[in-house]
């Protein structure tokens, strides 16, 4: 028991190990300009990230969530 135990424990310290090896080989860290582009819809962004915003928009995205999982469990 103890040995099997042993041997599944080396064989994924192993396979695990050899899979990171093989990604940082083969992996490419090229970075590319869309990548590094603030977003993809195309304008820049505006404003600071930190702003402080509505708490009516958290609370509507909740009560949206809330009832949306109420009606999928309705109609099973």
């Amino acid at each position: 028991m103890i040995t099997s135990l042993f041997v599944y424990i080396v064989a994924s310290a192993v396979l695990s190990s050899l899979v990171i090896v093989i990604v940082l080989v083969l992996g490419t860290n090229a970075a590319e300009t869309e990548k590094l582009s603030s977003y993809e819809c195309g304008f820049e962004p505006f404003g600071d990230a930190r702003e402080s915003f509505d708490i009516t928009f958290y609370l509507v995205g909740r009560l949206f969530r809330i009832f949306d999982i109420e009606i999928a469990f309705l109609f099973p």
